[in-house]
């Protein structure tokens, strides 16, 4: 951890020799019984007690009771005047420690000049780090949209927003007993408790398991992390004070790779309009209805914390988890990782808690009519609003440890030993896609009102007349949270029958043009950089409003090291009330063929009972847990690279993954099945089409978790 200045220095312990006695005082408080391990580096003058001992001791016991077993090193830099630079450069090039990942919840106050040589040098820094494979999280600050300065805009510290450090910020969490006491809260407690769906939607989609009760301690709301308010013409607390994270865009720089890579173009909204890279990466609690309980200054006694300079230590410590769980599946420590959160946001949405509240608006000149603080300011309400998917006041949203876990070491085995397998579509110049491989895909319609939408593979065309999906149907995010034990069944249920478009299902051939258009206008996969490899991709429209998902019918058999005879794990979320069952069988191609037999033709049920996987309890059908609830089991003897196919049995009828086995209705086969992102799909269990709800199993095929120990199963 970068403490300029500070490192392990205590009042009257210069050299912090009772450090570590009362770093493991502060861990038996935590409940932790194991000692602590830490190192200081320093000169002999480089630390002492009054440069942040606050902010130190916050930073360490963030980490020691997040990540308790981490080995922790207090980097101060040259002298008590030492800059974060210092404590940066000599965190990221210690030769004796070889760090894999540096916090840093202090910044240089300074904003050196887009070619000046002292920004040049700051973000070289950033650049060996990512060449020694050392992940960086620096706070992305607690200033406010304003970052505390008075020039009326919005502001960024541009010493510390290089695209190779992950920029944090902030969050307030909330519990249904501490909102009965937050008037700006207390509405949407109420409106949830009655059940309001809108309401409970987006809560859901923001972390929340399990409806809200007073009785209960967990989290049902996250919202942007901001403790400003307005009493008359009395602004309290100040604007020139820490209370509400930063946010917004570095124009100094083109948006990185990654950012541009998932849709974004991130613009300021001051009257500059400038574009540039967007901040922050990711957010985490921070500060308000909940806090950090840490040691003290001198590292005595326990005190309330917060900020984005608690979010960053938090990063830190799950990505301290994150390398330990990588290392047990004979994987790289994570080092550069930006590009992969935003691939997990883009395949494996659930991965982030989606924060959809609150805003960090705080830009102000001086002199005015409000008084903050007793001095005059003028608000000039230029800030960021949190929204749906990535916002500049939180990111890309908050962590799922877990899922997000799962997705991240999907994504490195992906990478690592499957590069030659085929992405769904390949760009061929300008706009245009093609396939890339001869396969069956699923063509997802995802519209917000009643249109007409068309496609064109290869020479053909054909076109629809599109329903709209209803308010609640199922999105990837939802149906993949589905999918956690401790998701509750009440509101799985809750959101049954919320019907998507009518699927439409085609062989299409390898190089094949892949075009969408939806009301007469061309669309973009925004995010097929992203998600192609993973066999998925979004056209949307323009406005963002409509949307085609194509995806595959089938799943590659991506495993953990790319070994043979794994186990794969099965997770299902039942949502019908029929008793159901899937099966599992290997295909020769991704178009669903057996020995020559395709989908629909002569004696292919009988090739997929032959090429059935079986479980490990025996057996090759599974069964769904009941409406409501969820399951899960492993199949055995995956190899690298096999094509998996599915069916499904209602206790009357057998439905493919493929329309060209199903019953026919008006001369067209049936697509019973939906892609919900990252080896997810959903089932529609009823003869004709049903209502096309597609989630009345919900399944997910997870061919990396079972691999090492098993940490992730």
């Amino acid at each position: 951890m970068a403490e300029p200045g500070t490192g392990s220095a205590l009042p009257g312990d210069k050299e912090g020799t009772q450090f570590g006695t009362l770093l493991n005082q502060f861990r038996q408080t935590a409940g932790i019984s194991t000692p602590g391990n830490y190192y200081a580096q320093f000169t002999h003058d480089g630390q002492a007690s009054d440069n942040g001992g606050g902010e130190r001791s916050l930073d360490v016991g963030v980490i020691a009771s997040a990540a308790p077993n981490s080995l922790i090193g207090l980097y101060a830099g040259a002298s008590q005047d030492s800059t974060t630079f210092v404590a940066y450069q000599n965190a990221i090039w210690d030769p004796n420690h070889n760090v894999n990942i540096v916090s840093s919840s202090w910044t240089d106050d300074m904003q050196p000049a887009p070619d000046s040589p002292f920004l040049a040098a700051y973000w070289e820094l950033f650049i060996d780090a990512a060449l020694r494979n050392i992940s960086v999280f620096t706070a992305n600050g607690d200033g406010g949209s304003s970052g505390e300065i008075a020039n009326g805009l919005t502001n960024l510290s541009t010493t510390v927003t290089s695209p190779y450090g992950i920029l944090v910020g902030g969050t307030s969490l909330s519990t249904p007993l501490s909102a009965q006491n937050d008037p700006t809260i207390q509405g949407i407690l109420q409106q949830a408790q009655q059940g309001n769906e809108d309401i409970i939607w987006r809560l859901v989609a923001g972390g929340m398991t399990v409806l809200p009760d007073v009785t209960l301690s967990t989290t049902f709301l996250e919202a942007v992390w901001n403790q400003y308010y307005l009493l008359g013409a009395h602004m309290s607390p100040s604007y020139q004070e820490n209370n509400s994270g930063r946010g917004g865009v570095d124009p100094t720089q083109e948006t990185p790779w990654y950012q541009t890579a998932f849709g974004l173009d991130p613009v300021t909204t001051d009257p500059l309009a400038q574009h540039g890279r967007g901040a922050p990466d990711v957010s985490a609690l921070s500060y308000a209805n909940m806090v950090y309980l840490t040691p003290k200054g001198d590292m005595k006694g326990l005190t309330d914390e917060g900020g984005t300079s608690a979010a960053t230590p938090f990063w830190a410590a799950l990505t301290a988890q994150l390398n330990a769980i990588f290392v047990n599946q004979n994987l790289p420590q994570l080092g550069y990782m930006n590009d992969l959160l935003y691939i997990a946001a883009a395949v494996a949405p659930a991965s982030f808690n989606d924060v959809t509240y609150g805003n960090n608006t705080s830009s102000f000149t001086d002199g005015g009519g409000l008084v903050s603080e007793g001095v005059s300011i003028n608000a000039t309400g230029f800030g960021y609003q949190a929204g749906t998917g990535y916002d500049l006041a939180t990111g890309l949203g908050t962590p799922n440890g877990l899922l997000l876990a799962r997705a991240l070491t999907a994504i490195a085995h992906s990478q690592m030993y499957f590069p030659d397998a085929p992405d769904l579509i390949d760009a061929t110049g300008g706009s245009s896609w093609a396939s890339g491989a001869t396969q069956n895909l699923l063509f997802q319609p995802i519209l917000s009102s009643a249109g007409d939408w068309s496609l064109s593979l290869g020479t053909s065309s054909v076109s629809f007349i599109g329903t709209a999906a209803d308010t609640h149907a199922w999105t990837n995010q939802f149906a993949q949270q589905s999918l956690q034990v401790d998701f509750s069944s009440d509101l799985v249920t809750m959101f049954d029958r919320q019907s998507q478009g009518v699927v439409y299902q085609a062989v299409v051939a390898a190089g094949a043009n892949v075009a969408v258009s939806i009301d007469g206008q061309g669309t973009a996969p925004p995010q097929a950089q992203l998600s192609s490899a993973f066999g998925f991709a979004g056209f949307v429209s323009d406005d963002g409003d409509n949307a085609v998902q194509v995806s595959r019918a089938v799943a590659i058999a991506e495993t953990a090291g790319g070994g043979n005879d794994q186990d794969a794990v099965v997770r299902t979320r039942q949502n019908g009330i029929n008793d159901i069952s899937v099966l599992f069988y290997k295909v020769d191609d991704l178009s669903g063929t057996i020995a020559g037999i395709a989908p629909g033709q002569t004696g292919y049920d009988a090739a997929t009972a032959v090429h059935a996987y079986q479980t490990i309890a025996g057996g090759s059908w599974i069964a769904g847990a009941g409406y409501g609830q969820y399951s899960q089991t492993e199949i055995v003897g995956v190899d690298a690279g096999d094509l998996i196919a599915m069916k499904l049995f209602n206790g009357t009828n057998t439905f493919y993954a493929f329309a060209q086995a199903n019953e026919a209705v008006n001369g067209q086969g049936v697509g019973h099945l939906w892609n919900y992102g990252l080896n997810t799909w959903g089932w529609e269990d009823l003869y004709g089409g049903g209502d096309r709800d597609f989630n009345d199993l919900v399944i997910q095929l997870d061919f990396t978790s079972a691999s090492g120990s098993g940490l992730l199963v």
